[in-house]
């Protein structure tokens, strides 16, 4: 029988129980430190890296919108949201036995940590994903909206894709395989960013109008908070203070480095320069593209995974915005869901022992196959993708329904969301 995945498999010990030896200090160490780290990456990470990019009258907007994602996001998971993706339930989705945390106490373990430390682990992951999704909308949907489509998202898209591979689900037991969320993060997060720009519309202006950012240095300081606060994303999988976790960081930082560079060299050679926006949004196309892989591949097999991810994820952008003109403000598809879509399916290359200087690790199977693994990745990737896609239009329009249409009027956009929706400006001259 094929391997579940890390998460998987502690979903199918029940909750509560205590590993053959217990506690492990070390492990419990180093996870508390990795759930810190990825919450770091939202707040403040992803909130400074989205608030450069847009323009100065809709800063606080951003920063307004992560950081209540971050709060709607928790509350959530804490009712029903851990319950759903880790309860036994069905293949499908899980069941309501640990709303509210219910049953769980300070020694109950998952694994050899203490369940409340993986109950806040994957919750740094249920905050970040929607998250990752404003920058599809930025600039133009209403604040109201956001924080319900947030909630209805989380519900119907990510808690259960999360329990289909995280928690032992379907894809769990057909062999998928994704060490930190790129099917259930990025790509999820992507798709859903592509289908409410083209739902909702370009913003004013695009793309005759430049709407350059307006702070890069904001956007380069929570980019590098996000690389480091993805060790703790990537390495923190492992679930335990070990070799997987250094050579998850290892693969992580390996494939950043070569989507940066890759990333800037298509520059250059497209543009005659290389921009500071480039050697960031390429470090984030080599994070999000070795997040499924990381726990599967070596510093061979990452360092090709991450050049890709520049490489593809540059012609990407440009595709999305020039040739099919849609405003997906911050490029949130181009970037992390066609990264985690290229790392979902590279892994099953990469992860093989018997690529020599390019080896893996395998994923847990006895007599591995690329082609078998491949097939299996690739029903993953195209169930979510089209899951997704279809539930984050449906979500959006009754979204609509309930907060009277999602997007800001003409005029309020024009005005900037700062001062519209909050009655602050994010500078003051």
């Amino acid at each position: 029988m094929k391997k579940l995945s890390v998460f998987g498999a502690l979903a199918c010990l029940p909750f509560g129980v205590l590993a053959d030896d217990g506690l492990s200090g070390a492990n419990t160490a180093w996870m508390l430190m990795a759930t810190a780290l990825v919450l770091f990456m939202t707040l403040p990470g992803l909130s400074l890296f989205y608030g450069g990019l847009v323009r100065s009258k809709n800063v606080l907007s951003i920063l307004m919108q992560c950081f209540a994602i971050a709060c709607v996001a928790s509350l959530l998971w804490l009712i029903v949201g851990y319950s759903l993706s880790f309860g036994e339930g069905s293949a499908w989705v899980g069941d309501f036995s640990r709303v509210f945390m219910d049953g769980m106490t300070r020694d109950s373990l998952s694994g050899d940590i203490p369940e409340s430390l993986f109950f806040m682990f994957q919750m740094t992951f249920a905050i970040i994903t929607p998250a990752l999704i404003v920058g599809g909308f930025a600039e133009r949907m209403k604040f109201s909206s956001v924080l319900i489509f947030s909630v209805l998202w989380s519900l119907a898209v990510y808690f259960p894709i999360c329990h289909w591979i995280w928690g032992g689900g379907w894809m769990a037991e057909l062999g998928v395989v994704d060490f930190a969320g790129g099917i259930v993060v990025h790509i999820t997060a992507g798709v859903a960013a592509l289908v409410i720009a083209m739902a909702i519309g370009n913003r004013k202006g695009f793309p005759t109008t430049a709407m350059p950012p307006h702070n890069m240095t904001m956007t380069i300081t929570g980019a590098g908070m996000l690389w480091v606060g993805w060790f703790g994303f990537n390495g923190g999988s492992a679930l335990a203070a070990n070799g997987d976790a250094a050579m998850a960081i290892t693969v992580t930082h390996i494939s950043a480095a070569a989507g940066s560079l890759a990333w800037v060299a298509m520059e250059w050679i497209k543009f005659g320069k290389p921009s500071v926006l480039g050697i960031v949004t390429g470090m984030v196309a080599g994070l999000g593209t070795i997040t499924p892989a990381s726990g599967f591949v070596g510093p061979a097999g990452a360092l090709v995974i991450g050049i890709s991810a520049g490489v593809i994820c540059f012609y990407m952008t440009q595709t999305v915005k020039r040739r099919w003109k849609i405003d997906d403000s911050l490029d949130v598809f181009p970037v992390h869901g066609i990264g985690g879509v290229l790392g979902s399916l590279l892994v099953a290359v990469f992860a093989s022992p018997d690529l020599g200087i390019f080896s893996g690790f395998g994923t847990g199977v006895e007599n591995y196959s690329i082609l078998t693994q491949l097939k299996a990745q690739l029903i993953g990737v195209v169930v979510a993708f089209v899951y997704t896609g279809v539930l984050t239009f449906v979500l959006l329009k009754l979204t609509g329904v309930l907060t009277g249409g999602v997007r800001v009027t003409a005029e309020t956009e024009t005005a900037g969301l700062d001062i519209s929706s909050h009655e602050e400006a994010g500078y003051k001259f």
